[in-house]
């Protein structure tokens, strides 16, 4: 596990409040289940169930991400990027990260989600390397200052919307959870 929080980096640079992102499906600082993790290990590549609160009433939109921080590139991996999440929704399913989420109605109608680092719009499960530690998975929901980013989905990276909501952002809730490989695990 590297020793920064890229959140707390980001905080530095543009001090935001923060609001509270709860899950049915994750404990915070614990290691995810295994139906978050990625198929390659078992898992079933299902994001977890997110609810959130306490956010502030000028919010317009949301957008919602999922960052390995630890992963061995040096710019970390993206494993789930939605935006454009209406204002008036406060939860997500678990399973909303699905390939078909937009179209069974998982995702509110207008989200927009884009590739993930496998090339992929959609939640891919947590699948650490073997020699590269523990990992944390930041789930992180950002309020937004205006109700639509305007991305292309074909064009736009989940790092493109992780910039939006860095100047757009009013707060943001973030949950953390943990995997290892199992060759690295005591």
């Amino acid at each position: 596990m590297f020793d920064f929080d890229p959140y707390e980096q980001l905080q530095r640079l543009r001090p935001m409040g923060s609001f509270a992102l709860t899950s049915d499906d994750l404990e915070p600082g614990r290691p995810l289940a295994e139906a978050q993790r990625g198929a390659g290990r078992g898992g079933g590549d299902v994001s977890p169930q997110l609810s959130w609160s306490g956010f502030p009433a000028e919010t317009k939109s949301f957008a919602v991400t999922c960052f390995d921080a630890d992963a061995p590139t040096g710019s970390g991996w993206w494993h789930w990027a939605v935006a454009n999440i209406p204002a008036s929704v406060t939860s997500l399913a678990a399973g909303a990260g699905a390939p078909d989420a937009l179209a069974t109605g998982a995702l509110p109608e207008g989200a927009l989600v884009l590739q993930n680092e496998n090339r992929e719009p959609r939640y891919r499960g947590s699948g650490p390397p073997a020699g590269s530690g523990v990992h944390r998975y930041y789930f992180a929901v950002h309020a937004l200052d205006v109700a639509h980013l305007d991305l292309d989905p074909a064009v736009a990276t989940p790092a493109v919307l992780g910039f939006n909501c860095f100047f757009h952002g009013l707060a943001r809730g973030i949950l953390i959870g943990t995997d290892v490989n199992p060759a690295d695990a005591d």
